[in-house]
């Protein structure tokens, strides 16, 4: 006759400590928690610019008269940033218009010598008709009211703001998005159903603490 509190028994299964079934689901329950937050971290946009409608007094970049002037602002050390860059660099290909680009890299002063010389510096350099600059202790980003790392405004040639906000979908992904077709098609003198979207980064300046 069978044991049936055997280990390979039915009933034996059932005999199995309480505590290896509540351990199992508490793990389910962490890892689905931990894969909320990270959805949660990815889509969750950024502080958006406090923009002014038309281009900033006291700024030393020069706004091009005769087109469209595209600024980025950026942390240089700022993983999400990466994807902006691509998407800059995606918007200007399909531009039929090619506007003065500035890429402005915060610096605070604290920070050594070239801490602003990443990667993202060196990408940004490539692309066609831009000008990357330099910004100490984000003086630029501040005229401009950016608080996010990734924050494009794009004006005319007679300083109005046509568009302010973030060129991908979420935090450091490339691809299709609303920010980055919105401003190819004012490059293309195309009226867009919008003016603003949601931009994706590191927080600016609590970021640049650290």
């Amino acid at each position: 006759m069978p044991n049936l509190d055997s280990p390979g028994s039915p009933s034996g299964a059932l005999a199995r400590p309480f505590w290896i079934y509540a351990f199992a689901a508490l793990w389910l329950m962490c890892a689905a928690a931990g894969l909320w937050r990270v959805w949660a971290w990815e889509n969750g946009p950024g502080l958006a610019a406090a923009a002014q409608s038309s281009w900033p007094a006291g700024t030393a970049l020069k706004l091009a008269g005769d087109r469209p002037t595209l600024v980025l602002l950026a942390h240089p050390q700022c993983s999400c940033t990466a994807a902006s860059i691509g998407e800059l660099a995606e918007a200007l290909a399909r531009a039929g218009t090619l506007p003065k680009t500035y890429v402005v890299f915060l610096k605070p002063s604290s920070f050594a010598e070239g801490w602003e010389k990443t990667g993202l510096w060196d990408a940004a350099t490539a692309l066609p008709n831009t000008t990357v600059i330099r910004d100490d202790d984000g003086l630029e980003a501040t005229r401009f009211g950016a608080a996010t790392s990734g924050q494009a405004m794009l004006y005319d040639a007679a300083g109005a703001l046509l568009f302010s906000g973030g060129i991908t979908g979420a935090r450091g992904h490339a691809g299709d998005n609303v920010g980055r077709s919105t401003v190819v098609a004012l490059l293309n003198q195309v009226k867009p159903n919008r003016a603003t979207a949601n931009v994706f980064g590191c927080s600016l300046f609590a970021a640049a603490k650290s």
